[in-house]
Order: C-alpha cells, then structure tokens, then sequence
C-alpha cells in the first residue's frame, strides 16, 4: 500500500488510501489575497500567525506555506521571505508542512531550515522544472507534489494529463526517487466552464491509483470557481473524490461545510476506525455552533519508515489552470 510519510519536528502524518483524508491547509498564501502580500513585505506576520494557529485549530492536518508575494524578480525577493514566513509557522503549530514555491531558489532555501519531512510544492512535467526540482527532492528525501501539465500547458484530455503525471513518476524514477513519495494533482478543472470536469478527475483518479500506485492531491476549490454557493460544491465533490481514490487536497479547513464532508468521508471510508474521531468532534454537537476538531491521527515517532517500508492554494499550477479557464 503506498503511503506518503510527511513529518514536523515531532509529528509524523502519512498520506495514503487506508489513511484518514489529509487536509492541506491553503490559507498561507498571498496570491489574489493584496492585504496580506503587502503586510508579508512589509514584515508583518500577524495574519500569517493569525492562519496558522486558526487552520491548526480547525482540523487540518497539514499547512501549505506560500511567500510569493510580487512576480517582480522573485528570485530576488521570496527565497527569504519564504524562509521567515516557514520559520514562523513550524514555531507556532507542530503540523508537517508543504513549502509552496514555484522559484527553486526558495524551495532549496526553503528545505534548508525546514524541521521534520516537508511536503514540496511543486514540480510539473516542463524539462527545466525536472531538472531543477527533482536533485532537490532527492537530496533532501522529501515528497513533492507533481502537476500535471508540462511545456504545453494544461491539456483538457484528461489523458495527456495522466501520461505527463506518468513521465514525473517516470523521471523520478531516474533519480532514485520512490512513487510513494510522488503525490500527483490531476488538476481540477472549473465545472462551471467543463461540464465533465467532475467526471474527468474520477476516472483520472481511478487511474494514477491503479496504475501509477501514487497519492494524490488538487487545489479542492477549484471546481467550483465562477459558480454562487461554491462551498455547496465544495462539500458535495470531497467524498465523491474520496471515492475514487483521493489521499489528499489543498483547501481552507476554516469551512465547517467541507471540514463535515471530510470528516463524514473518512467514515464511511472505514478510515475513522470506530467513527471515534466523528464521535469527538460531533458528541456535543448543536447546529450553529463552532465545532472543536478531535485532535490529528498521528503516527509515532520513528514508526514512519516502517510504514513507508511495508507499503512502500500552489502558485504556478494554479495561475495555469485559471488561465487555461
């Protein structure tokens, strides 16, 4: 069974199909967001801490950290900011995290003072990201999220896009790097503007598991984009995405409706054993009032490479679907 081990200094969470859903929060991330971008340039962190500590409090199981704060010479400007903002967050929650960059300059910077095994995000099938990205996660022994879309940008065939997601796997290969630590985006595409959208992802899905054995993982809100009630969708599409193979998705736990649909998925997935984690939460339940999640499953230290063993809100891809939108 492949399973994806992530890790904070202290706090070890695995990614697979017979794992409770991981909920990868997307709040730290200036991009569409100008009132914390110009605060991150400014020095000022406090919504930063603010996200975090919320996130943590809602339920998430992991936290995407994204410092891309201009695309004016960020190669200049974000390997540092990137450092300070991941710095600041691993001191305030003890959840693993994913660094978020599109520039290699800030993710080698970025790992470089990361505590625990950070998830990567991300590489896509483009030859310069391989050869960029791909000594990094080697060198580091971290996963990384791959997209699928490489130098033509985002195919709408669903299966152009499961045979670039193949190539990464492929090229990981090459560099000694396992599936297990492959965690694939199919990319979501907007229903709203593709009808078979919700289609598409369930038989790409289906297939990156059977065939590829890989986790997965998708910028969750992107299927409601353009549409009223999105978090109505939102909460629909989780458990049929579950279903059909997903291990992972990048969204903001701060929303009861889907943090429910998640929690609800996981149930009836036999991967709540006992529904105990259901039972915490909900025990003192009253409609309108704030639920307090049950504390992250989590695997002790030292027992992640035994598992590996026995079973062996990004930037860059999200601007390239919204454009291909």
């Amino acid at each position: 069974m492949t399973r994806t081990i992530v890790a904070s200094a202290t706090r070890e969470i695995i990614i697979g199909f017979d794992q409770p859903f991981c909920v990868i929060g997307e709040r730290i991330n200036p991009t569409g967001r100008k009132k914390l971008a110009a605060e991150m340039v400014e020095g000022n962190f406090e919504t930063v801490k603010k996200d975090a500590l919320e996130q943590a409090a809602a339920g998430a199981t992991m936290l995407d950290v994204n410092a891309g704060v201009t695309a004016v010479d960020p190669n200049a400007t974000e390997p540092d900011l990137l450092v300070k903002t991941l710095e600041i967050v691993q001191g305030l929650v003890d959840l693993p995290l994913s660094i978020d960059s599109s520039v290699t300059r800030a993710i080698e910077a970025a790992l470089k003072v990361a505590k625990g095994r950070p998830l990567v995000n991300s590489v896509t099938g483009e030859e310069e990201k391989l050869e960029a990205i791909l000594p990094l996660i080697k060198k580091y022994d971290v996963p990384v999220v791959a997209i699928s879309n490489d130098e033509t940008g985002i195919s709408m065939d669903p299966d152009v896009r499961f045979a670039v997601a193949k190539k990464i796997v492929e090229r990981c290969a090459d560099y000694g790097i396992k599936p297990q630590d492959v965690v694939v985006d199919p990319l979501v595409m907007p229903i709203g503007a593709l009808g078979d959208a919700g289609r598409q992802v369930f038989a790409l899905l289906r297939r990156l598991r059977e065939e590829l054995k890989v986790n997965t993982t998708c910028g969750l809100s992107n299927i409601s984009f353009g549409l009223p009630h999105r978090h109505g969708i939102n909460g629909a599409f989780i458990p049929m995405v579950i279903g059909a193979g997903m291990t992972s998705a990048i969204m903001n736990p701060c929303r009861p409706q889907e943090m429910e649909a998640v929690r609800g998925a996981n149930v009836l997935a036999g991967t709540d054993k006992d529904c105990m984690n259901w039972i915490k939460t909900y025990k003192d339940y009253k409609p309108g009032a704030t639920v307090a999640p049950a504390p992250v499953a989590t695997v002790a230290p030292g027992d992640g490479a035994a598992a590996a063993s026995a079973g062996g809100r990004r930037r860059g891809g999200r601007e390239a679907r919204r454009a291909a939108g």
